[in-house]
């Protein structure tokens, strides 16, 4: 397989006769270890336990950082020993050296955190100063050019048509509608529908109405006494039951 493609074709010359191609070695073959039987990766992982591969001392070029207890440590501590570890955390701090930062520090001003911090009527004095007095600002330092011509003066600009015609609008009438066709008159006498047979309803007599607004007063009596029992009750409670 070549590196190049058909469009590169035109930068490169001609391989010579009797060079060899460069071709880059394309292997889509899953790793051996995949088909590697139990018993032989079994004996593997034994021989890495009991006897490893001695390997020679490894050269670190960069200054090693102590970053404390590894996650996976950490998690397979016992509970009592993350208890006692942060009581004694609390009680007596680890000491750690002073950050030596590598950065110049930058004033970002006042921390949102902080501002949020603030009482309301801090915010108020200060959006007033701000207003009254605002902070001047040096001036800005601009590191390119500014573009004198962003149009060139070659360029032919024409505005829109409806820009430049200035005319009365004109609003043409609609089209007249077509004239429907006369509807034909039906001159046979339509059936007459059937007479509704009417229920007939008992009329209620004067005893059956007298009888009603008894029974009414009674009930009106009933829950009116029952109401003057509650209060009653409220008002020897509230003075006298002690």
């Amino acid at each position: 397989m070549t590196p190049r493609s058909n469009a590169a074709e035109a930068w490169y010359q001609e391989p010579q006769s009797g060079a060899a191609e460069y071709e880059i070695p394309l292997d889509l073959l899953p790793p051996p270890s995949l088909t590697q039987p139990l018993w032989r990766s079994l004996v593997g992982n034994l021989r890495d336990t009991f006897a490893p591969e001695k390997l020679p001392p490894l050269n670190l070029t960069s200054r090693p950082v102590n970053v404390g207890l590894l996650v996976g440590d950490r998690v397979s501590l016992p509970w009592f020993r993350t208890v006692f570890t942060n009581i004694g955390d609390v009680i007596s701090p680890e000491v750690l050296p002073p950050l030596e930062l590598e950065s110049q520090p930058v004033d970002v001003g006042e921390l949102l955190t902080d501002q949020l911090s603030h009482l309301w009527f801090g915010s108020l004095l200060r959006n007033l100063a701000d207003r009254i007095s605002p902070e001047t600002q040096p001036a800005l330092q601009l590191t390119a050019k500014p573009v004198l011509d962003v149009v060139p003066k070659s360029w032919l600009l024409l505005p829109m048509w409806s820009e430049v015609i200035d005319a009365p609008k004109v609003f043409y009438p609609d089209k007249p509608k077509a004239a429907a066709p006369p509807r034909p008159l039906n001159l046979k006498p339509e059936p007459t529908p059937a007479e509704v047979q009417l229920v007939a309803v008992e009329k209620l007599t004067a005893s059956d109405l007298v009888r009603d607004i008894r029974r009414s007063r009674i009930r009106q009596r009933i829950w009116m006494g029952l109401a003057a029992v509650q209060v009653a009750y409220l008002v020897a409670a509230m003075f006298w039951i002690r």
